[in-house]
């Protein structure tokens, strides 16, 4: 079946539809209920049924006779290696990995923080928690101390699993100090820490709390796989919350693995086998799901890449892996790319190497301008697919599905709503705008498998944060449209849509013009508080390397452009070149942080920024041009 077959057997019966994909994993009792609707708007998959997510991303290929099929390679940049792990020796790691743990009292319903860089390390950290149905938390490794004390207390772990250091492109970030500190703030403190010593930088022990990762695991028995409720929590994932608490995703094992094993096959179009890469970080959602999760759920072989996208060595390093490790399918985020096009603007390095293998490339995080996506296009010679999705929902709300077969799609839209997502526009009061017409992008209940089923320890911040606001719907807080044909176009988050006197405008369309200047290799758009039109818009742009052109001649056309291309109507007349822009460390560039900047406003430096000295360089060039004002 194609998509619209496929979506449309999904509204005629959604049980029935996710009844029949939890058929395709194992189970050790079988779900004969899709869905339990008795708390609605709190809804919950497969009640009844049992399973266990290590069995299904693990166990059951080495017993279909894939054992030496590659699970996981490990490609590192910044330490000048690779290795390569079968499923077979990666079921021998986990196991006795989990078997220490269970033998120090790990166990169902336990906590397990991880505090880890990009090694092999960190998934088998993840899998032996599920083989033994503890949940794991994984905190971005260098995280500051403060941030994984508040993750720490609000999850009360056991044990926290951690790597002695991170290696950056020129520095080392020492993970031990930073963790010991955080142990010191919390006031939950774990019974015991295990810490991988990497060669760079060994850390210091504490005596009778920390554990060396591989005399932990020497000579332990290694264990089976624990059977679980699939409605038991997987992993708590923490996302920002608007409050300065984060919130703990909880994510339900069983519709977890039904979603991702539906995901691989349907929307990324590979065959089991095949080399998958995910070019994230195991402390991001898109870590969680497609490093880890999917592709050995779907029995392909993950990257786990630990470099960057420039400057380990250059920026034909996406180039290199792929050829090295015939990477059938590619997913990273748009700011990846952005970094590869103002390096190599002509896109020079791909030439270097045989990137024949690659057969699409998707890209999700954030907005993906449309000149982005036409340079990949025109430069890879594969499909270049967008699509969106969120923390929460754990895998795509809309895409362009390879394996169902593409429909068409222009430039700026991430695509057609996926089986489980019906998808709502509406005003601020709750009702459906028209076709064309900006609004709050909602979902229709029940989420299907695979998204959160609350918030851990927080259902009435749940219910507050996601399902107040409109009755009966998910708040993505995300705002956009969708089109005469269903396509949904994402435009900016809820809080980005700007009112200038009166009209709301959208920060992502006037990005995506400035993007179409031929200079500009990236940029970002805020709305600054003005006293007469209560807000105008201010554009910060990064220019392409090599690109002398002076800077005020770029600026005055890329005014112009945004005035012919949406209007007056913008009041877009200040913008400004900046070196680069501020950052989380996924790629989220920081527009709320910029604009209180822009306005003056006191502002908090945000836990998950790449490099902190930017947001001075961002005020400096707000000054430039007459910001705050008076």
């Amino acid at each position: 079946m194609g998509y619209r077959e496929t979506y449309a057997a999904w509204k005629a019966d959604p049980e029935g539809f996710w009844l029949r994909e939890a058929a395709r994993i194992d189970w050790t009792v079988p779900p004969r209920q899709a869905l339990d609707g008795t708390r609605a708007p709190i809804y919950h998959w497969y009640p009844g049924a049992e399973m266990n997510t290590c069995w299904n991303a693990v166990d059951r290929h080495v017993e279909a006779g894939h054992g030496g099929r590659i699970a996981l390679i490990h490609d590192s940049p910044v330490t000048g290696s690779i290795s390569r792990i079968t499923y077979a020796e990666l079921r021998e790691r986990v196991a006795r990995l989990a078997g220490a743990l269970a033998a120090r009292g790990v166990g169902r319903g336990d906590r397990v923080v991880i505090y880890m860089p990009m090694v092999p390390e960190a998934v088998e950290a993840m899998l032996a928690c599920a083989r033994i149905g503890a949940i794991h938390s994984v905190v971005f490794g260098g995280f500051a101390a403060h941030e994984l004390a508040v993750r720490i207390d609000d999850a009360r772990p056991k044990c926290i699993l951690a790597g002695s250091c991170g290696i950056e492109p020129g520095r080392i970030v020492r993970y031990k100090p930073l963790l010991d500190a955080a142990i010191a703030e919390a006031s939950h403190k774990p019974d015991f820490c295990v810490i991988l010593q990497r060669p760079k930088e060994p850390a210091e022990l504490v005596e009778g709390r920390d554990h060396d990762w591989r005399d932990f695991v020497a000579g332990a028995e290694p264990v089976p796989c624990l059977p679980v409720a699939a409605t038991d929590p997987v992993y708590i994932l923490y996302t920002s919350g608007t409050t300065g608490q984060p919130k703990g995703v909880v994510r339900p094992a069983g519709g977890h693995a039904v979603a991702l094993h539906w995901s691989m096959e349907n929307i990324y179009g590979v065959k089991p086998g095949e080399v998958f890469w995910a070019a994230s970080d195991v402390g991001w959602v898109v870590g969680h799901s497609y490093i880890v999760y999917a592709p050995l759920i779907y029995g392909c072989s993950t990257v786990v890449f630990e470099g960057k996208p420039v400057g380990t060595p250059d920026a034909g390093t996406y180039w290199r892996v792929i050829q090295d490790h015939r990477v059938s399918v590619l997913f990273t985020a748009p700011t990846a790319f952005r970094a590869i096009k103002r390096e190599d603007p002509e896109g020079r390095l791909i030439g270097r190497h045989d990137i024949s293998s690659l057969r699409a490339l998707f890209l999700a995080g954030e907005r993906a301008d449309p000149d982005t996506l036409a340079w990949a296009e025109a430069r890879l010679g594969v499909p270049v697919i967008d699509h969106w999705w969120q923390t929460e929902t754990g895998w795509a709300i809309a895409a362009n599905p390879l394996g169902l077969g593409l429909v068409p799609v222009p430039h700026g839209s991430p695509g057609v709503p996926m089986p489980g997502y019906e998808i709502a526009v509406l005003d601020p009061q709750g009702r459906p705008v028209p076709p064309g017409h900006l609004g709050a992008i909602a979902i229709r209940l029940p989420l299907p498998p695979g998204a959160l089923s609350g918030l851990w320890g927080a259902e009435e911040r749940f219910r507050r944060s996601y399902l107040s606001s409109f009755p009966g719907h998910y708040e993505t807080g995300d705002a956009g449209y969708l089109d005469e044909e269903g396509r949904v176009f994402v435009m900016a988050r809820t809080d980005d849509v700007i009112n200038v006197a009166g009209h709301r405008l959208s920060t992502g369309a006037m990005e995506e013009v400035l993007a179409s200047h031929p200079d500009v290799a990236e940029c970002a758009v805020i709305g600054a508080r003005d006293p007469l039109k209560g807000q105008v818009p201010v554009g910060f742009l990064c220019l392409n390397a090599g690109c002398n052109r002076p800077e005020a001649e770029i600026v005055r056309e890329c005014v112009a452009l945004v005035r012919e291309r949406i209007g007056p109507v913008a009041a877009f007349r200040d913008a400004v070149v900046v070196a680069r822009l501020p950052k989380t460390r996924s790629g989220k560039v920081l527009r709320g942080t910029m604009a209180k900047i822009a306005d003056g406003e006191a502002w908090k430096m945000p836990a998950t920024i790449d490099d902190p000295a930017i947001l001075d360089e961002i005020a400096a060039a707000l000054a430039r041009i007459g910001y705050p004002r008076a």
